[in-house]
């Protein structure tokens, strides 16, 4: 008896696994499930466009990101695709959508920008020269910079980022100010400018950003790994 009671179980668990894995198969073309492809397709395009994005401000990404950075990118992104008014669902981009809800992204929550410069600034996309630049006028760093515990000088960073995201390439131009005391003496008047290609079709990006130093013995450390640099998407230019 005990021996058919085992056989009859591995029949019915072998004739379940059969048709989940043939539920699996049928699923791309269920109407049932529709929706859930549509969603599908659209989520992994923005996952596909928040890399890109990412792998185009990698070198200041490596100083300046939370743990949910990309996480939170990605659901960004998908809001972008779901401004596309010109395909269906299922069929929307991030191209037709709106790159400009990306404009005031935040990539380290731990350090946002405006809660770290206090200093004005003004920011520029110029297409047919290809400029993207972020213009900082004199200021008192003491007063103006709100520096952690140990940080000692400051510089500032700028990308200038110009995505194709249909063809996956980029065009990118870094940029940083000298490394600066934090002090009660006023700045020079600070541009950063960052070249991209001359009358670009493609999105642009311009992340504007700073990073934290420790002086000892006249040499600079960046200061904890990061953990208090700040960095955003200050200028974002879709078509």
């Amino acid at each position: 008896m005990g021996g058919i009671t085992f056989i009859k179980l591995k029949i019915w668990l072998s004739c379940k696994r059969e048709r989940a894995e043939l539920k699996l198969k049928e699923l791309p073309t269920i109407p049932t499930f529709q929706r859930t492809r549509e969603n599908g397709e659209e989520f992994g395009r923005a996952g596909k466009g928040g890399k890109l994005l990412r792998n185009s401000l990698r070198v200041l990404l490596q100083n300046a990101s939370d743990r949910y950075m990309v996480g939170r990118l990605t659901a960004a992104m998908v809001k972008v695709i779901q401004m596309d008014e010109t395909n269906v669902r299922g069929q929307r981009n991030v191209i037709d959508g709106e790159a400009e809800l990306l404009q005031g992204f935040e990539f380290n929550l731990n350090a946002k920008l405006d809660n770290t410069i206090y200093a004005p600034y003004t920011t520029a996309v110029d297409r047919p020269t290809g400029k993207l630049t972020v213009n900082i006028p004199a200021f008192v760093s003491a007063n103006m910079i709100s520096a952690p515990g140990g940080a000692t000088h400051f510089k500032f960073v700028s990308c200038g980022s110009e995505i194709d995201f249909e063809n996956e390439t980029y065009v990118v131009d870094v940029q940083e100010s000298t490394i600066l005391s934090i002090s009660a003496l006023p700045t020079a008047p600070i541009a950063l400018e960052n070249t991209i290609t001359l009358n670009s079709t493609h999105p642009l990006f311009l992340a504007f950003g700073i990073e934290f130093y420790q002086e000892v013995n006249a040499q600079m450390y960046p200061l904890k790994n990061g953990a208090y640099n700040a960095l955003a998407l200050v200028k974002v230019s879709g078509l």
